[in-house]
């Protein structure tokens, strides 16, 4: 067997082995790692990879998947003594029949305070299985292709070594990290690092061939598959996969003649599927390069004879601005700073059923003729109206353009999805991303915190779906900014991250000082971003005095406080509350592409003198 890995698949497929972790756990369950049976175990570790070698695996995977200082807890040259065992099992039992693949599993970067870090311990372990001897190195069950990518760049310098990737997804195509299997696929394929890109784990063989179908898999790379067994349902105190081994090798069979070259199992898979998969690949005349191109001829002259496709339809806000001047692709920035600026207003929706004042705000706001309202989502944790839902509402009874607060606070990918979708249907074509404040400390016994994204992470999963299922009109999004952040260097490099995520646009906290209206002018030269100030004109001295003690993230200062008298009147705070607002106006005139109003308690009447303000200076 001991041949080039590449020549090997140049002549056939290559088939793996299946799953170890599950099957290792139906053999012991007794409750130990897998890996850490490589030194407390091995000839129960041996046993697994010989039995798949009998089965008709040509490749063996190390049990080192989740060795690493976060899964085994242990210091690197002790997971590096735990790959060294874990090779050498395997290299036992391959003896020159199989090749034998160094198996590295993702390592959440929230455990390292770098990426470098992360970086670093993934080249070191790769390291280490070229200086073994491994055939190949597979990389597998990833959501995201950095920093992995930048690793097998590095690799590759180093080492002729045969160098794969697996993603895990989805049902629906996407992973962990929101990104759809195609964005991952057409990422691995421009790494010439890189030999070989695939699918592992998170779905069953049905779902994996499926996912397969919508994606190109001419990519100049090897393609493999191993799907999980199906999907597992609980027993008591087990997890259990039924067993369906007959159904795996019928897709598995499709997935090999639709161009996949690598094939074997993952999560409840054993040796029974690897034998059946065998007879599969070794029973099958496998012809499929007259179909692959036959595919592909049919799909490209039935693009080409698709006359019925529309223009992609630009609904945002910042389209409404560029559309009501002269110049309508005169780049937003130039024509807010040349005329007139954005205006944005915020609406609180109802902590009950009661929404009669928003409404009625709303329909002043439709009169003041604002270029959007936005909705905030549960702000400070703590529970409102859901912002989608309200901006649907609002935008049906008065035509005003809609931007909800989306926060990652409270919803996983699934929910995520969900909620996107049906804004969508609703037709809102505008968010505002952000990542949320967290669950109030008194509540956190009782409420967790999701947090399954930050902004960024949320917002590349909407560019995902903008280009699979929004592409005929996608969502329109943007961010926040925070510019009293200690660091400003950090907020700089947050907002880029964002703009290179697809934001459009950025509304900031709310602007006190002077010191904060350069901060904003700074980030925006840095960046070259559409900012809209946050003006936020307080009520009265308790409302300001509110503020000031019990939300983070503004810097309202004394003198802020004494612009409002203890004792009063609602008139006399409103009118303070305007003069702030107009103060603050001009102080951001000069570089802000718009503002974005946040008036306590729905008070949007006192917006009619600030905007004449505001458009008598235009």
């Amino acid at each position: 067997m001991k041949q080039d890995i590449r020549k090997y698949l140049s002549e056939r497929k290559l088939i793996t082995d299946g799953a170890f972790g599950t099957y290792f756990g139906m053999l012991h369950p007794g409750g130990m790692f897998p890996e850490r049976a490589n030194v407390q175990a091995p000839e129960a570790v041996l046993a697994v990879h010989e039995a798949y070698l009998r089965q008709g695996a040509a490749l063996l995977r190390t049990n080192t998947f989740a060795s690493n200082t976060q899964m085994l807890g242990v210091s690197l040259p002790e997971v590096l003594e735990n790959v060294r065992a874990g090779f050498s099992l395997a290299k036992k039992a391959a003896d020159g029949h199989a090749f034998v693949a160094g198996d590295i599993g993702p390592i959440r970067a929230g455990m390292h305070e770098k990426e470098e870090e992360l970086k670093e311990e993934y080249l070191a372990i790769a390291r280490e299985f070229i200086r073994l001897g491994a055939d190949a190195i597979v990389f597998e069950t990833f959501s995201e292709t950095q920093p992995v990518l930048s690793v097998m760049e590095e690799l590759r310098k180093e080492s002729d070594v045969f160098l794969w990737l697996q993603f895990s997804v989805n049902q629906l195509g996407y992973s962990n990290a929101g990104i759809s299997a195609k964005t991952l696929f057409r990422e691995a394929a421009a790494c010439d690092a890189l030999d070989a890109v695939g699918l592992n784990c998170g779905v069953g063989p049905g779902h994996m061939k499926h996912i397969l179908d919508g994606l190109d898999l001419a990519i100049g790379k090897y393609v493999s598959a191993l799907p999980n067994a199906g999907y597992p349902k609980r027993i008591q105190d087990r997890v259990v996969f039924s067993e369906n081994i007959e159904y795996f090798a019928q897709r598995m069979a499709e997935m090999l003649q639709a161009g996949v070259s690598i094939v074997g199992g993952c999560c409840g898979t054993n040796p029974q599927y690897i034998r059946a998969l065998a007879g599969v690949v070794t029973g099958s005349r496998l012809i499929m390069q007259g179909q692959r191109r036959q595919k592909m001829e049919a799909a490209e002259n039935a693009q080409k004879s698709d006359t019925s496709r529309q223009p992609v339809r630009d609904r945002s806000f910042l389209a409404r601005i560029r559309e009501s001047g002269a110049g309508s692709d005169q780049p937003v920035k130039a024509k807010a700073q040349k005329a007139e600026k954005l205006i944005v207003v915020e609406l609180s929706p109802p902590p009950s059923a009661q929404d009669e004042k928003l409404m009625e705000a709303a329909h002043i706001l439709k009169e003041l003729a604002v270029d959007a309202v936005t909705f905030p989502d549960s702000p400070s944790g703590r529970t409102r109206a859901d912002s989608v839902l309200m901006a649907a509402k609002v935008a049906g009874e008065t035509g005003l353009c809609v931007v909800p607060h989306i926060c990652c606070r409270d919803k996983n990918a699934i929910a995520m999805r969900s909620q996107l979708l049906g804004a969508y249907l609703s037709d809102i074509r505008n968010l505002l991303i952000i990542t949320g404040d967290p669950v109030p400390t008194m509540m956190r016994s009782d409420i967790k915190s999701v947090f399954q994204f930050d902004s960024v992470g949320l917002m590349r999963l909407v560019h995902e779906m903008n280009k699979d299922s929004f592409s005929q009109e996608p969502m329109h999004y943007g961010g926040a900014i925070n510019q009293n952040r200690h660091n400003l260097d950090v907020e700089i490099t947050r907002v880029k991250k964002k703009m290179e995520a697809g934001a459009e646009f950025f509304l900031t906290q709310p602007v006190f000082t002077q010191k904060e209206a350069e901060n904003i002018r700074s980030i925006q030269a840095q960046t070259g971003a559409v900012v809209l100030c946050g003006i936020m004109p307080f009520v009265s001295y308790k409302n300001a005095l509110f503020i000031q003690n019990e939300m983070s993230g503004m810097n309202v200062t004394d003198e802020v406080v004494a612009r409002y008298k203890p004792d009063g009147s609602r008139e006399e705070g409103e009118a303070a509350g305007i003069a702030l607002a107009t103060d603050m106006i001009a102080i951001t005139s000069d570089f802000t592409d718009g503002y974005y109003f946040s008036i306590p308690f729905n008070r949007v009447s006192m917006l009619v003198p600030i905007l004449a303000h505001i458009r008598e200076k235009e």
